[in-house]
């Protein structure tokens, strides 16, 4: 018997979830709000979730990959009346089994739930997998974790890789604990930087030529693919790979034969091939800068990348195993982190992902000297910048009214979920007061204003007991 949670503020759609829910013959709970949800943690472990999307005190999207992190990792299935395809993307990229749309059948919500439950019951019957090898890879957020998974996935088999994501997310690495953590691990590891190959050398490069193939050719050379026989060929920002090679590379990809420039027959290698790139392939496609046909087969297995940004819980492990790291590298003792310097590399956006925060690292190891703690002075000069105008945006140019009281500082602070919650609600209740008041109670007026759906908005105006004028 598996264990289902049912979150919907409809008692009526609750009821019939339990209820379709215990005729297969499963246990059902249900909540009716985010922070009942968030309470429902520690009754677990679920085995799947019927998750609604909009929900009185917050979005049920936010809450899937907080409930993917809990006790089980249990499937999370979205049924919502307010179904858009952005937020059907969302779903799926947060780790959603299933998003499904009011009104839908009963079969179609059987299915996906005896679907999620079989997938479980067969996951548990495998053997587990092998600890990875992750040299270099830090953190346990869900969304690393989720990238992880992925990773073990592709290392078990020889499908062609796609790895995207920002500048400095660590593609390289990814794609190195691929490498590592296959049968081909004790074979060559080939990395191409496409940006970097001059468009007139490219086919040379990456296949090879004979004597006499060209003006300088003095004698054969093998091309990369080649070197990368029995391992892999690691294709750095592919975007960046010319069209003419991009069909030349498609064939070689098919067949794994290829003829060097100036040959008479073909050569076979027996590669894996793994590519990144910083950019958005499917949009290259649309502008015919990347062959779709090529794309196919590069992205058997997808991973992208989060950055950093979403990933804040990370930055905590990344700073002290960089820092780590870096004391032992230039033998010197390790440095502490004060307070305000946490507080600074949380905040900062790091647009330059990894990549820009082990810099950010080194340059305050550099400029602390032989001082035993790092502080947010140390930090590099354009991030002190940009955090010190990040906060004079957030304060009013001009005071309006007293000045407010200070904060009692003397009271316990509530738990942040709490506060959050708390002030998203008032901010909810004073947006559809206004709402209401300026359309002078036209709900049409007020929908088109807003973009909320009828239902949404006579559900808001119930939950903050506000009415129309009369």
């Amino acid at each position: 018997m598996a264990k289902v949670l049912i979150v919907d503020d409809d008692e009526i759609i609750c009821r019939m979830l339990t209820s379709l829910t215990e005729r297969l013959d499963h246990q059902a709970v249900a909540a009716y709000s985010v922070a009942e949800t968030r309470s429902m943690a520690m009754q677990g472990p679920f085995d799947a979730v019927f998750l609604d999307v909009c929900l009185p005190d917050g979005n049920g999207l936010d809450l899937v990959p907080e409930i993917r992190a809990w006790e089980g990792e249990p499937e999370v299935i979205i049924v919502t009346g307010a179904g858009d395809p952005d937020g059907a993307e969302l779903a799926i990229k947060s780790g959603a089994w299933d998003y499904i749309e009011k009104p839908s059948s009963i079969n179609a919500l059987s299915l996906a739930l005896v679907r999620a439950i079989q997938y479980r019951e067969e996951k548990r019957s495998v053997s587990p997998l092998l600890a990875l090898r992750r040299e270099g890879i830090i953190g346990s957020s869900p969304q690393i974790n989720a990238c992880l998974d992925l990773v073990a996935q592709a290392a078990q088999s020889d499908a062609s890789v796609l790895i995207t994501g920002e500048t400095g997310t660590g593609k390289e690495i990814f794609a190195t604990a691929i490498h590592k953590n296959s049968r081909r691990a004790s074979k060559p590891f080939v990395v191409v930087d496409c940006a970097a190959l001059p468009q007139t050398l490219v086919e040379g490069i990456l296949f090879g030529h004979t004597r006499g193939a060209f003006t300088g050719a003095d004698g054969p050379k093998d091309g990369m693919i080649v070197q990368a026989h029995g391992g892999a060929l690691f294709l750095d920002e592919i975007g960046d790979l010319p069209l003419a090679a991009q069909k030349s590379f498609l064939r070689v990809l098919q067949e794994h034969k290829f003829r060097p420039l100036g040959g008479n027959k073909d050569v076979h290698s027996d590669f894996r091939v793994i590519a990144a790139t910083n950019r958005n392939p499917s949009q290259m496609v649309q502008q015919n800068r990347f062959r779709d046909d090529l794309l196919y087969r590069l992205q058997s297995i997808a991973i992208e990348l989060p950055p950093l940004r979403d990933r804040g819980e990370d930055i905590k492990q990344l700073a002290h195993f960089h820092m780590t790291r870096l004391c032992d590298h230039y033998d010197i003792g390790t440095k502490g982190f004060s307070p305000e310097f946490m507080t600074a590399i949380f905040t900062y956006p790091w647009p330059g992902n990894v990549r820009e925060l082990v810099n950010a690292l080194e340059r305050a190891l550099a400029a602390s000297g032989n001082e035993s703690t790092l502080y947010a002075k140390h930090l590099p000069t354009h991030i002190r910048v940009e955090l010190a105008r990040s906060s004079i945006h957030t304060r009013p140019s001009k005071p309006e009214g007293p000045a407010p009281s200070p904060p009692d500082t003397t009271d316990e602070p509530p738990e942040w979920r709490v506060f959050k919650d708390e002030g998203l609600a008032r901010l909810e209740r004073e947006y559809i007061a206004r709402l209401i008041e300026h359309s002078d109670g036209d709900i049409d007026q007020a929908r088109r204003t807003s973009g909320l759906g009828r239902a949404r908005l006579y559900q808001l105006m119930k939950k903050h007991g506000i009415s129309r004028p009369r």
